[in-house]
């Protein structure tokens, strides 16, 4: 995928995240992004080692693997920025 693929990508399953994770966060739509794409780098690498899946392109199985990624990391940011 394209750079401007994973920001797509990775704003959708950072918003998802976000939605799924209600509460106060200090950031804005920059986090959210940030989040996203790392949470879809980081759950398709874990995906990918536990033999889950991976983050290859736009289907069901990616998104579920990269808003599972970004859940992580969005508790783990709250958890460093408390």
């Amino acid at each position: 995928m394209g750079i401007i693929a994973w920001i797509i990508f990775g704003l959708i399953a950072g918003a998802i995240a976000k939605l799924l994770m209600p509460g106060k966060d200090p950031g804005g739509i920059i986090v959210t992004i940030i989040i996203g794409i790392l949470g879809a780098l980081v759950g398709g690498w874990i995906g990918t080692a536990l033999g889950f899946g991976s983050v290859d392109g736009f289907n069901i199985g990616s998104f579920a693997v990269a808003v599972i990624g970004a859940l992580v990391l969005l508790f783990l940011y709250r958890v460093v920025k408390k």
